[in-house]
């Protein structure tokens, strides 16, 4: 699993890196934050289904067809030579990246029993630090002296000996992850998953309108992002009710937050402070290593601290956090303070993050562990399109100044993560429920 885990990370940080480049030589950076949002959104159907399929036949169908899909993606993305077709190959890895994560999900939940969950998630934010540390700067490196196709190309080449190790051991726990087969296929659940991904894709478009076609588009995209996510979310999630509700919200805009600053902080180091690729990326380096930290922390200390406590402390530091990211933006201070700030944004969210997933799966019966543990990747992926649709928007309305209103969006976003975390506490405030 952690395999896994891992060449998704070095992914999405190589990704992360490269894209100015990328932009630039496709002649697409118009399409730079839609680049962005498209796995985002196409994710929310490939976790609709996985979630389906995993809960109905088990985690490995969904698990084994996704990591197939994800190679055949990035070959598409790798190969590409204009922007539609680059925007298609992250498309269906988006799709199949994001299905990934509900099968090992529900892996977890059914194999480790529930004190031993914090520290597995754990395990997974650490499987990002070594992608953290050399993952930006050998993108950027390979983008530099090769091509940044090969960044791409190069991820096929570990994810496919990768897989073949995590079969056999995944095989010899088959019997404990059965499905019920007598949970039925919901096509009114992927239709909705469509409408979702439809509309945040919309929002992320509707800067290319003029005003006030701009506002009208992204307004009515927004409304509908909202009733079609409804269904695809427990009862009550989207007018944060106490508990698991709260706790897929607070993980859909604590997301918005966080990634919706992360695919700016290196565009704004290469364009403003003229830095390479490779040095760009190093920012996202410190953010990766203090998130594995502050995960295992939050691991090591268990039931001593509430799953509440958690995500409040995460989000106020993440909030404090973006300020000073915006600050350097907005008044061109060192870079190396955006460094630090950054690196304390990622100790915050390995603080918070696994508590989700922790809270999540000790409230979902075993034939809904699918459903949602979807739910919270739904939320992760609406989170960050619906926040880079809102940035680019914003900027490209103000059109000065552009990367200070993209931090100033991801600002607002975390401080409404400060307001809402105490709704996480379930109903009658039991802290004993609440812990992992």
């Amino acid at each position: 699993m952690y395999s896994i885990i891992f060449l998704a990370a070095f992914e999405a940080m190589a990704v992360t890196t490269i894209m100015p480049l990328v932009a630039r030589d496709l002649d697409g950076v118009e399409f730079f934050a839609l680049a962005f949002a498209v796995p985002l959104a196409a994710g929310i159907i490939g976790m609709v289904l996985a979630g389906n399929w995993t809960d109905r036949s088990g985690p490995l169908p969904s698990l084994i067809t996704s990591a197939v899909l994800f190679v055949v993606g990035l070959l598409i993305a790798g190969t590409a030579v204009n922007m539609p077709v680059f925007i298609l190959g992250r498309f269906v890895h988006g799709v199949s990246g994001a299905a990934v994560i509900v099968p090992l999900y529900v892996i977890v939940a059914r194999i480790y029993p529930e004190a031993l969950r914090a520290r597995v998630f754990a395990g997974f934010a650490a499987a990002w630090v070594i992608p953290s540390i050399v993952g930006p700067a050998l993108a950027g490196l390979v983008a530099e002296t090769v091509s940044w196709h090969w960044v791409f190309l190069g991820v096929i080449a570990l994810i496919v000996p990768a897989a073949a190790m995590m079969l056999p051991p995944i095989l010899r726990v088959r019997d404990q992850v059965q499905g019920d087969p007598t949970v039925r296929w919901s096509v009114a659940r992927v239709a909705w998953a469509v409408l979702a991904a439809a509309s945040a894709l919309a929002l992320s478009l509707s800067k290319e309108f003029t005003d006030p076609w701009r506002w009208i588009v992204a307004i009515a995209s927004i409304v509908l992002v909202a009733v079609a996510a409804r269904p695809l979310m427990p009862v009550g999630t989207l007018r944060a009710a106490r508990g698991m509700p709260a706790t897929v919200l607070l993980r859909l805009i604590v997301a918005g937050a966080f990634f919706g600053s992360e695919i700016y902080l290196p565009y704004l180091l290469i364009e403003r402070y003229e830095f390479s690729p490779s040095l760009a990326g190093v920012v996202l380096t410190g953010a990766g290593v203090t998130w594995a930290a502050g995960s295992w922390l939050q691991g090591r200390l268990g039931d001593r601290m509430s799953n509440t406590q958690a995500v409040q402390l995460g989000a106020s530091v993440l909030a404090a956090a973006l300020v000073v990211v915006l600050l350097v933006s907005a008044f061109t201070l060192a870079p190396a303070i955006a460094f630090v700030a950054w690196t304390i944004a990622g100790g915050a969210m390995g603080i918070m993050y696994p508590r989700f997933s922790v809270a999540v799966l000790k409230l979902s019966p075993v034939s809904s562990q699918g459903f949602n543990s979807a739910a919270l990747s739904i939320g992760e992926s609406l989170g960050a399109a619906v926040a880079l649709a809102l940035t680019a928007l914003v900027s490209s309305t103000l059109a000065a100044g552009a990367f200070t209103a993209d931090f100033a969006v991801t600002v607002a976003i975390a401080v409404l993560a400060v307001v809402l975390a105490p709704r996480v506490r379930p109903r009658g405030g039991a802290a004993a429920s609440e812990t992992s």
